[in-house]
């Protein structure tokens, strides 16, 4: 197969970039667009990479607002949240520190090395495994960070990370479509092992038309599950394109009823759930004895009511999904290049265009993900 290029390595490394910075917590004015931001330059064994593309995604957007600090208990909004605290304000309920580049799911083209890396790696096109990890205790999930989080990421026309981190990939898409997989099929995946997900399985995914919900009916459909997908009435045909055994209206008042009418049974042996909210009850009073859920967000609200004696009586299995194990992204990488599963690219948009790029991610009006590419 031929390996497609958006850009070819430059003989000439500038000494300054674009980039988008995030100089705080709060609203889109935290973020600043730079045309003259200071190249990085790759150390020890990592590697820089020329951007072709990256990917919006959730943990941005969250970070940036500090959505994650337990003194918030709305949904995801993009603005900045009243009652949220810094200090515990990222992913991992530490402080982020600014100024900070974010963005974790960049495709791209090795263009340098360090003085420990491989040099072979120069030239090659790459996707980045957001998961930092220490490789001498990889499955320590304390000494985990993430990529565009606890240091900068790919909102720039150059990135750097550890060689451990990138991925060579032979196929034939763009990096625009490329830049869509990472941080959601990496979650999707992550959820449905931690889910055991297998063949004959009934799994019902919230927010089918978003960048992980997308990634868990392909992903499902893969294990030749038995995919039922919620989401808005107006993202219904986009969604059924991607092959579920039904779509269901997000906002069903009686989701066991619409169940027996689409599959011919009232619950379902897995939820895959994105989405928490007030309707979140409904959600665990479908999941059949001795069923799972599994869990990797919450958009539409954290704190949700639960009734314990649903959880204990049918005999049930909670997972959450957030630090995804060695070996999950090399599976993605694997899939991609046998066609297995493929981008939704809603939208590409420039970088020095990050503002309007990430309010339409927020504004959720489209299917699959929205990109954004330096140096246009």
């Amino acid at each position: 197969m031929t390996r497609k290029r958006d850009t070819a390595p430059l003989a000439h490394i500038p000494d300054t970039m674009q980039a988008v910075v995030l100089t705080g917590h709060g609203g889109l004015d935290k973020l600043v667009f730079h045309d003259d931001w200071p190249t990085p330059v790759p150390q020890v064994d990592d590697v820089l990479i020329h951007v072709g593309a990256c990917g919006l995604n959730n943990t941005d957007v969250n970070t940036r607002s500090a959505w994650y600090s337990k003194g918030n208990m709305e949904a995801t909004t993009g603005d900045a949240l009243a009652g949220a605290d810094g200090e515990d304000g990222t992913w991992g309920g530490s402080p982020v520190s600014f100024p900070r580049i974010q963005g974790a799911d960049v495709a791209g083209i090795v263009v340098a090395v360090g003085p420990q890396a491989d040099v072979t790696l120069i030239g090659q096109r790459v996707l980045v495994d957001g998961w930092l990890r220490d490789w001498g205790d990889p499955m320590n999930l304390d000494k985990t960070s993430y990529f565009g989080s606890e240091c900068d990421g790919g909102y720039a026309e150059y990135t750097k990370v550890s060689q451990r981190q990138v991925h060579p990939i032979d196929c034939a898409l763009s990096d625009a479509e490329l830049a869509t997989f990472a941080c959601s099929y990496v979650t999707a995946e992550n959820m449905l092992n931690r889910a055991q997900v297998a063949a004959g399985d009934t799994v019902l995914v919230t927010g089918a038309s978003g960048g992980v919900g997308s990634a868990l009916v392909q992903l499902a459909n893969r294990r030749d599950a038995v995919v039922v997908a919620l989401c808005g009435a107006d993202k219904a045909k986009a969604v059924n394109d991607l092959g579920p055994a039904a779509v269901l209206e997000r906002n069903v008042t009686d989701i066991r009823s619409r169940l027996k009418a689409a599959i011919g049974r009232d619950t379902v042996d897995v939820v895959a759930d994105v989405v928490g909210g007030a309707r979140w009850p409904q959600l665990i009073d479908a999941i059949a004895r001795g069923g799972r859920y599994t869990c990797a967000g919450a958009i539409a609200g954290p704190v949700v009511e639960f009734d314990l004696r649903t959880f204990y009586l049918r005999d049930l299995i909670f997972t959450g999904a957030t630090v995804a194990p060695p070996g999950v992204f090399e599976d993605l990488v694997r899939y991609i290049e046998q066609g297995e599963i493929r981008p939704l690219l809603a939208a590409t948009f420039p970088l020095s265009q990050f503002h309007a790029a990430q309010q339409a991610f927020i504004d959720k009006h489209h299917v699959g993900n929205i990109v954004v590419c330096p140096g246009t």
